[in-house]
């Protein structure tokens, strides 16, 4: 059993390994390469086998002072992120017989439910008549807008749509989602409309379904140095939440919420909505349940003293 490996080498096995056996997103493994990345950084030039526990709680409470741009420490949210990167990573040394510490011994911190935040009718009819929809630039927020409410898709596959792949006939298309799973997505005559008006009054023959119009113009013959970019996505939903009125944090994944919650408080079955949002897992769907279940009005509503008539 290999004992003196280098931590940086096994890292690079590792995510070498994401690529071409686990056929992970280029993404997620920018992402663990940066979480382990940071354990080199607290440490320095060690060896696998240097990893115990010991080290890992001096490492987690160098992560849980560590600050970002935003705030003054990282989140336990992303903290726990760290450590998934190195439990997996841990895994991956038992299977190559390295000298190194049980994953199972590393516990993730303790986080608090998030809260799910959505728009109601009324704040979602505000948020999409903002759009001045006479331009170009308008007719196509409008139509990201209403695509996003109607088909819960996160802000990364919807930047990563092009033309050809949605088809407005039918209203009804795939995308390839976390974890290269792909999923049917369904859209509303709404959005298929709204996306139909602004593919016609575009004059250029770039692939991507959603381009900006600032910023470099250099040649590219996929078009894709013209994709609109997810925080460019970001920013402009945030940026008509505050033009509607609309006080709460409105963002791309709001609008996901809102697809659920609209959904459920309709009466769909949570099964169904865990397979249009994506989720792995349907108890992470479940974070919808307490504030949509219509029957937990209705019980109250009939069994409560107070509002019995």
């Amino acid at each position: 059993m290999p004992s003196n490996v280098a931590y940086d080498k096994a890292v690079s096995e590792f995510l070498e390994y994401l690529e071409l056996e686990q056929n992970r997103s280029q993404k997620t493994i920018a992402n663990y390469s940066h979480y382990l990345t940071r354990m080199s950084d607290f440490a320095g030039d060690i060896k696998v086998k240097d990893i115990d526990s010991d080290l890992i709680r001096k490492w987690r409470m160098w992560l849980n002072r560590l600050g970002t741009n935003t705030s003054d420490e990282l989140s336990k949210v992303t903290q726990n992120y760290h450590l998934i990167a190195l439990r997996s990573f841990l895994k991956f040394c038992a299977k190559r017989d390295y000298t190194a510490l049980s994953a199972d011994k590393i516990e993730l911190a303790r986080v608090s439910r998030p809260q799910v935040t959505f728009l109601n009718p009324e704040e979602l009819e505000r948020l999409a008549s903002q759009p001045k929809t006479e331009s170009l630039v308008g007719s196509r927020d409008r139509a990201i807008i209403e695509l996003l409410f109607s088909s819960g898709l996160r802000v990364s596959e919807l930047v990563g749509l092009n033309r050809d792949h949605v088809n407005l006939k039918r209203r009804e298309f795939m995308v390839r989602g976390k974890g290269q799973k792909d999923r049917p997505i369904f859209i509303s005559q709404d959005a298929a409309d709204w996306i139909e008006k602004y593919l016609e009054k575009r004059q250029d023959n770039a692939q991507p379904l959603f381009i900006r119009y600032s910023g470099s113009k250099k040649a590219d013959t996929s078009g894709n140095f013209q994709r609109l970019t997810a925080r460019s996505v970001q920013r402009m939903i945030a940026r008509y939440a505050r033009l509607a009125g609309i006080t709460k944090h409105v963002s791309p994944h709001t609008l996901r919420h809102s697809f659920a919650t609209d959904l459920l408080m309709n009466g769909a079955d949570l099964r169904s909505v865990q397979a249009m949002l994506g989720h792995s897992n349907i108890s992470t769907t479940q974070i919808y349940t307490h504030v949509t279940d219509p029957h937990l009005k209705e019980v109250h509503e009939k069994f409560h003293s107070k509002t019995k008539k």
